[in-house]
C-alpha cells in the first residue's frame, strides 16, 4: 500500500469542508485473501498462479457477513466514515460488475459488498470511502511487468494492453460511482507504474460531485496518504499545510485479516492517532474482517478501547488552534480552545515524568489529565538548565509512570487568565537540552 506523498494543491471548497477537523475513519480490508488469512497481498507475495489464487472464490462463503456489524465496531472506535477495498490488487470484486464475472455475487457467498455496505450507511448517516486497486493481478490486459505488486512477467493467455486495461478500470469506477448513492471519497491504491491521467479522476467528480480522492491514483488528488509512520513528514511537521490523512493497520505485519498476528500496541497506537490529529490530519485505521464477515474480539477490544480515549480527549483535538510552535519541546504538542483552554497532547513516549512548557511561566488555576480526570500537578520554579535565563517555566510535573506508559495522555490546562511567555533571545531549537 505504500506510496511516498506527492504536493496536493489548494483544497476545493469540498475538500476542505471534509478537513476542517480530524477525523478517524475505519479502513476495512477484507478479500478473497482472508481465506489464508495470511496477507492482502497475498497472491503476490507468495507468489500463487493465477490459475490457483482464483480458485480461492470457490471458498467464499461469509455466511456471517452483516455490513450493520461494521458499522456498530466503527462507532465503537468513534469513526466518522469507512473506507472498504472494493477491488484489491489481487483483482476480486466486492461489488457486482457488468465487465467481469470475478465479484462477490459469483462465489457461494453471492452477494454485492458494496451494495448491501453503502446501503448500510447511508440508513445511518456513515459517509463512505471506496478504495480501488490500480493494479490487477487478474485481468488479463494488465501489463506485468515485475513491479510492486504485479507477476514478473506477462502471464498465460494475457493481451497486456494498458488502453485497454484503463478502459477496463474506467468502466468499474463509473459503476461504483453511478450505482451506489452518494459516495464521500475514493481511494486509490497500488500504482507502481506511474500512470498520469487527470481525466479519470475528473471523471469521478462528474459522477460524484463534492467527493474526495486521495493522492496513490493518476493525478495529485485532494489531500495525501501518509502511512504506518513511515513518512517522515508526519513528524517533523507541527500543522499539516495540506489535508492529510495517515493510515495504519491494527496488526504490524498485514491489513487483510491474519492468523497469530503481530499486533500493535494500543500505546503505540494511541500515540500514532494522537499525533496525526494534533497536527490537523485524519486517521483511517484498518481491521480486516475474517472470511465469514465479523471482525475478531481481539481487534474489537483494541478498536473500542482506543475509541475510549479519543472520545475522553475530543475537546483537545476539535474546535481548537494547533500551536505547538509557541512550545519549545517537540515531545508534545499543543492545541488551545480559547486565550484560557489550552491542551497539551503527549503524542511520544516521555524520557522524564516532566514535561517542560517553555517558554510559558503561569501557572494554571487547574491541570487535568482527560482519560482519568485526575489532577495534573504544574510548576514554574527556576530549574538548574535554565539558570542563564533567570526565570522559571511552566512544566508538567510528577506525571504517573503508569499513565505515561500506557497511553498518549492529554492534559487540559485552565488559566484564570491568558498565561504568560517569557520573551527569549536564543530561539527554540537552542533551548533544548
Amino acid at each position: 500500500m505504500n506510496m511516498s506523498r506527492q504536493n496536493i494543491p489548494s483544497p476545493s471548497r469540498a475538500t476542505a469542508a471534509w478537513f476542517k477537523e480530524p477525523k478517524l475513519g475505519l479502513f476495512l480490508h477484507w478479500g478473497l485473501y482472508s481465506i489464508e488469512a495470511w496477507h492482502e497481498q497475498d497472491q503476490w507475495r507468495r507468489e500463487w498462479s493465477r490459475e490457483d489464487y482464483t480458485k480461492l472464490a470457490q471458498r467464499f462463503t461469509a455466511r456471517r457477513f452483516d455490513p450493520h456489524h461494521w458499522i456498530d465496531v466503527a462507532e465503537e472506535l468513534g469513526a466518522r466514515y469507512l473506507c472498504l477495498t472494493t477491488k484489491h490488487a489481487d483483482g476480486f470484486c466486492l461489488f457486482d460488475s457488468k465487465h467481469t464475472d470475478y465479484t462477490s455475487v459469483n462465489t457461494p457467498f453471492g452477494r454485492d459488498v458494496v451494495r448491501e455496505l453503502s446501503d448500510a450507511c447511508h440508513a445511518r448517516g456513515m459517509p463512505l470511502f471506496l478504495y480501488y486497486s490500480i493494479v490487477d493481478e487478474h485481468h488479463h490486459a494488465y501489463p506485468h511487468a515485475g513491479r510492486r505488486w504485479e507477476y514478473p512477467v506477462p502471464q498465460p493467455g494475457d493481451k497486456p494492453s494498458k488502453k485497454n486495461y484503463l478502459e477496463y478500470l474506467k468502466a468499474q469506477v463509473t459503476e461504483l460511482c453511478t450505482n451506489y448513492g452518494k459516495i464521500h471519497g475514493f481511494w486509490w491504491d497500488a500504482n507502481p507504474a506511474a500512470w498520469r491521467d487527470p481525466s479519470i479522476n475528473t471523471l469521478i467528480r462528474k459522477l460524484q460531485p463534492g467527493i474526495v480522492i486521495n493522492n496513490r491514483g493518476f493525478d495529485a488528488g485532494d489531500f495525501g496518504t501518509p502511512e504506518r509512520d513511515w513518512d517522515e513528514s508526519v513528524n517533523t511537521e507541527l500543522v499539516f499545510t495540506h489535508p492529510t490523512e495517515a493510515c495504519q493497520a491494527l496488526g504490524s505485519q498485514s491489513w487483510g485479516h491474519r492468523k497469530e498476528e503481530d499486533y500493535y500496541t494500543c500505546a503505540h497506537l494511541a500515540r500514532s492517532i494522537a499525533k496525526i490529529r494534533g497536527k490537523g490530519g485524519h486517521y483511517l485505521l484498518n481491521t480486516g474482517p475474517r472470511p465469514d464477515g465479523t471482525i475478531n474480539l481481539a481487534e474489537r477490544r483494541t478498536l473500542r478501547k482506543l475509541g475510549g480515549i479519543f472520545r475522553a480527549t475530543r475537546e483537545a483535538f476539535e474546535g481548537v488552534k494547533r500551536v505547538s510552535d509557541l512550545i519549545s519541546t517537540r515531545d508534545a504538542l499543543l492545541t488551545r480552545k480559547d486565550a484560557k483552554t489550552w491542551y497539551v497532547i503527549l503524542h511520544k513516549q516521555q524520557t522524564t515524568r516532566a514535561v517542560p512548557l517553555k517558554p510559558f511561566t503561569s501557572l494554571p488555576v487547574r491541570a487535568t489529565e482527560l482519560t482519568t480526570g485526575k489532577p495534573v500537578k504544574t510548576r514554574n520554579d527556576l530549574l538548574p538548565w535554565d539558570h542563564e535565563h533567570h526565570t522559571g517555566f511552566l512544566r508538567l510535573y510528577d506525571l504517573p509512570e503508569t499513565l505515561l506508559n500506557n497511553t498518549a495522555p492529554v492534559i487540559k490546562l485552565e488559566f484564570d487568565k491568558p498565561p504568560r511567555r517569557a520573551r527569549l533571545e536564543k530561539d527554540n531549537a537552542s533551548l533544548e537540552r
